[in-house]
């Protein structure tokens, strides 16, 4: 069907009486309205047309909408539908040649104009309807965080995750009502934190600001092997860094690690851009609350954990745009089932440290072709009084592109 029948309007705190004219319009002349009950409350009590609330699951609520294809309907949302919004939800199922959107300013462009922050400098994420470690791998010093708060409690866990990093001194903002009647601003430190009466509605600010002392985990590849849970299965720092830049990761690209280990080289994979996601796969049940202990604490908690033994596991799972084998390589049919569902151009790394291993490897360059290299790291440990240098176990490292 051509023809725009859907319009997505977005509306700030000040109402309907703050909309442009032709985003007024698009509500006027609309057959159905959807929104959450703040917004559908401010249509005029003698409005007779059909108001729809979303359900939950949301799910339900966007097959109403697809269902009416053809009618008028029109979408209340707040501020910009296109940032952490409903719009993105809709635009993912009905073509956008069939949508008009209408945006307010965004709860970040306002924050911005209320603190005098840049835009373009800040980070910004959204706790609503997720995991509130998603936060960590935000931190760092002198970060602008804007954050979208979940409801009245988010202020809090926000302060309270700051304090355990050693960031206790970070000045929190907190946004209430922004461009409504109601708007205030609560004003705070993390460590001190105590505003228990703020409103569900509510979007933080924050500056991060390090304790003496406090070493930053960068969000480039290669984070101190301590900042892992482990069992000794752990791709180190050096070999982790190389692995990573092997990999190479890019923005929405996904990562099977198999032989997951503790999960270091998925959650570095994700650390490097939001929208990186990556499969940890791994057979060990302690080595699998390892994995989600690890994602939670490093701000990767979306990182999706299979436990079982590969190849097996392995047949159901999306294809990847790069594999990663820590661990298993001399499992049967491996090799088969990771180079037949890696998709064109996609990288495929394995790290071996036995001869076997060694031995498999080159039997899937004798296959495919790659490259294959030698890591061989030595750190200066105490020997007595003075300092040695003492050699990690070597690490056979194969890469190979898919045509």
């Amino acid at each position: 069907m051509s023809g725009k029948w859907l319009s997505i309007v977005g509306v700030g705190e000040d109402g309907l009486q703050g909309l442009s004219a032709i985003a007024r319009f698009l509500v006027d002349q609309a057959e159905v309205i959807f929104g959450g009950h703040r917004h559908l409350a401010m249509l005029p009590p003698n409005d007779q047309r059909q108001k729809i609330a979303w359900t939950s699951p949301l799910s339900t609520s966007i097959a109403d909408i697809i269902q009416r294809r053809g009618q008028s309907i029109c979408v209340l949302a707040s501020g910009d539908p296109m940032f952490y919004g409903i719009g993105v939800t809709l635009t993912r199922q009905i073509p956008i040649d069939e949508i008009t959107i209408i945006p307010a300013p965004s709860t970040f462009s306002l924050a911005c104009g209320r603190l005098g922050w840049s835009l373009t400098e800040v980070e910004t994420l959204s706790l609503c309807g997720r995991p509130a470690s998603l936060l960590q791998s935000y931190i760092y010093p002198g970060a602008k965080l804007l954050i979208l708060s979940e409801g009245q409690d988010t202020p809090a866990m926000v302060a309270e995750i700051l304090t355990n990093r050693g960031y206790g001194d970070s000045k929190i903002t907190v946004l209430e009502h922004m461009g409504g009647v109601d708007e205030r601003i609560v004003k705070g430190v993390a460590a001190t934190w105590n505003q228990t009466e703020i409103a569900p509605l509510n979007a933080i600010a924050v500056e991060c600001i390090a304790a003496p002392g406090v070493i930053p985990l960068a969000r480039v590849p290669g984070l101190p092997d301590h900042a892992y849970h482990h069992d000794g299965q752990l791709t180190k720092r050096e070999v982790r860094a190389i692995t990573l830049s092997t990999l190479a990761p890019n923005p929405g690209e996904l990562l099977w690690d198999v032989g997951a280990g503790c999960g270091s080289i998925g959650i570095e994979w994700m650390r490097t851009h939001p929208r990186c996601r990556a499969i940890a796969i791994e057979q060990n049940a302690s080595r699998i609350q390892y994995i989600a202990d690890n994602a939670t604490a490093l701000g990767t908690p979306h990182l999706q954990i299979i436990t079982g033994k590969a190849p097996q596991t392995l047949k159901d799972l999306p294809p990847p745009d790069a594999i990663f084998i820590g661990g298993g390589v001399t499992a049967e049919g491996l090799f088969d089932i990771c180079w037949q569902t890696l998709r064109p151009g996609g990288r495929l790394v394995a790290n071996v440290v036995t001869v076997e291993g060694e031995q498999t490897l080159f039997q899937w360059y004798e296959k495919v072709g790659g490259n294959l290299t030698r890591i061989a790291i030595q750190r200066a440990e105490p020997i007595g009084k003075f300092l040695g240098w003492r050699a990690m176990a070597p690490v056979t490292q194969w890469i190979v592109i898919k045509p």
